[in-house]
């Protein structure tokens, strides 16, 4: 046999053998292949690959357990890669922007400092039952779209299409707002250079933000948070060494404005108008319940945030509208003497400061109003794309807008929000100011039907898991006031509704007519449309307590074995843990 055939016969046989091993395991291992980082951005812009998976349970980790660096998704393709660290943040200084820093100066001027505070505090003790109340049902049902599945599943299908889009339409059309705000609160300190500069400057931002997904949002968030937080505390501190004259002209100030000119203004009508201005500083404190689809932990989390409504509303509002209320007559003219109404010039803070004689830190405040509007424009493309997202998902907008690609990012949706941004130019034109006004006036009232919407769900969903046979027991986190709560709650949104009618039939300052009324009311209307409209055409039927489903999207957990581990934990703590756990 030559050298030759016995090669071959070789051969032949590795030939063989490889084909027996791979014909065994039915597979070929090749080793990975290296991917550039412009083809890796490329492909993360693909659609993300549905999950076959209904439940929305949570990981490995809540249970201590962590093997793999996996995202996890829910259902529709969103990370949940919001921490806590994040959402204690956004429920904690998501809501202080312009309304507060800004805001509050014509609602001085319009009720007085005793309207302000009194409004404050029940506007504050309405949304901590709506905060509760939401809290509870996104711990059980942590789904995307939260409230705006709320509706549709426990009120009636025809409800949730009106206020989604409602709330959608509120966000989408902040954006620009929040846009020229930024341009507006820039010529503070330079007039030369154009708004539409600014403008394009801060459109691009949100959109690179934007491109990082929710943990771009959340980081974002969680520092601009810390610098409104931060100058509050600041504030409140130094608001208390000028009412007893620590400031720089030594006068002891106390409480002489609240007795002249006095603690209202207008009266009746100056306490009614003053609700639509605190609704509004309150307005975003329900994103903690968007970002519950997006939270790795929500059982935990969210419970957490929010407890943190109460501190919010009593520290950062309360006390820091009481002591405006010292430093500012309400008569001041220079609270009245912006450009408009977000005008950081107007701004009591920044007046009380100036007044008191210190230099620098009216700069060093405009500083933290700029930082509070970019946030509020992060926030409101945030809340616009997930609102839209689930209004698609449950076929109440075009399915283009379920498209979540594999970063978690709902891109069709945040692209809508961003070339909606566009409409920030019209500001550059004289008509500006007037179509804005006509378009806030489309979703004006959309915080009352919010808000109300989810006390109302709540109520709901408590019927309905009594009417179905379930215990208090089997839910990991209750609203402490329960149903009375959720009752209050909506209640005291229809009476805000009220006032707001009120006013808009019979201003303040001058006589009614038809612009004024529909500037202050038209959302109304247009959401009763909306509503009677989807329930003719779909012929959605009203929701009965026996009929409602609890079983879609709910996180079955044994209660008894997780109170029964936290207690064990908690023992382990410190007497300051335990204080600061059960506050914070």
């Amino acid at each position: 046999m030559t050298q030759t055939s016995l090669n071959s016969r070789s051969y032949d046989q590795l030939t063989a053998s490889a084909d027996d091993i791979a014909d065994e395991n039915n597979t070929v291992i090749f080793p990975p292949q290296k991917i550039s980082l412009f083809h890796r951005m490329i492909d993360s812009f693909k659609r993300a690959p549905q999950s076959e998976h209904v439940s929305i349970e949570m990981n490995q980790r809540e249970e201590g357990a962590n093997s793999n660096n996996n995202v996890e998704e829910d259902e529709t393709g969103l990370h949940r890669t919001l921490k806590n660290r994040h959402l204690q943040m956004i429920a904690i200084g998501g809501a202080i922007g312009t309304g507060l820093f800004v805001g509050s100066g014509t609602a001085l001027a319009s009720g007085g400092p005793g309207a302000l505070v009194i409004d404050f505090v029940i506007i504050g003790f309405m949304l901590f039952n709506v905060c509760m109340a939401l809290g509870e049902l996104c711990v059980i049902f942590p789904v995307s779209g939260s409230f705006i599945v709320y509706g549709s599943r426990f009120l009636d299908p025809a409800w949730g299409f009106a206020m989604g889009w409602n709330y959608a339409l509120h966000r989408l059309i902040v954006v620009p707002l929040e846009l020229t705000v930024a341009g507006i609160v820039i010529n503070y300190w330079t007039t030369s250079i154009n708004v539409g500069v600014w403008i394009t400057i801060f459109l691009v931002f949100l959109l690179v933000i934007n491109l990082f997904g929710v943990r771009g949002y959340g980081e974002i968030e969680f520092f601009m948070s810390i610098i409104k937080v931060i100058a509050v505390i600041g504030f409140i501190i130094l608001g208390i060494v000028l009412v007893f004259g620590g400031g720089p002209n030594h006068q002891y100030i106390g409480g002489k404005y609240w007795n002249h000119p006095g603690s209202f203004a207008n009266r009746f009508k100056g306490v009614c108008s003053v609700f639509v201005t605190a609704a509004f500083a309150f307005g975003g404190t329900e994103l903690v319940g968007l970002v519950a689809a997006e939270t790795d932990n929500p059982r935990k989390t969210i419970p957490r945030a929010t407890k943190q409504v109460f501190w919010r509303i009593t520290i950062f509002y309360v006390v820091s509208l009481a002591l405006i209320g010292c430093l500012v007559p309400y008569t001041s003219p220079r609270l009245l003497s912006g450009s408009s109404s977000y005008d950081a010039s107007a701004s009591p803070f920044v007046i009380a400061i100036e007044d008191a004689g210190i230099k620098v830190l009216p700069s060093i405040f405009n500083a933290v109003i700029l930082c509070a509007v970019l946030s509020v424009g992060n926030s409101s493309v945030y809340g616009a794309s997930r609102t839209l997202c689930a209004l698609a998902e449950n076929n109440q907008a075009p399915k283009l807008f379920t498209y979540i690609d594999r970063k978690g990012r709902p891109l069709s949706a945040v692209a809508l929000s961003i070339i909606i941004g566009f409409i920030a130019y019209i500001n550059c034109a004289k008509v500006g100011t007037q179509v804005f006004q006509w378009l806030l006036a489309l979703s004006g009232l959309s915080s009352f039907f919010t808000w109300g919407s989810i006390c109302a769900c709540h109520i709901m969903f408590r019927l309905a898991w009594k009417a179905q046979g379930h215990t208090l027991d089997e839910l990991a986190f209750t609203a402490p006031f329960g149903i009375l709560g959720s009752c209050c709650g909506l209640l005291l949104n229809i009476l805000c509704l009220i006032a707001q009618f009120y006013i808009a039939v019979s201003p303040i300052h001058g006589s009614v007519s038809a612009q004024s009324f529909f500037e202050a009311y038209l959302a109304a209307p247009i959401l009763i449309i909306s509503y009677i409209i989807w329930k003719i055409w779909k012929k959605t039927p009203f929701m009965r307590p026996s009929t409602i489903d609890l079983q879609t999207g709910r996180r079955m957990l044994n209660v008894q074995q997780l109170i029964d581990e936290e207690k064990a934990e908690r023992r382990t703590w410190s007497i300051w843990k335990k204080v600061f756990y059960e506050c914070c």
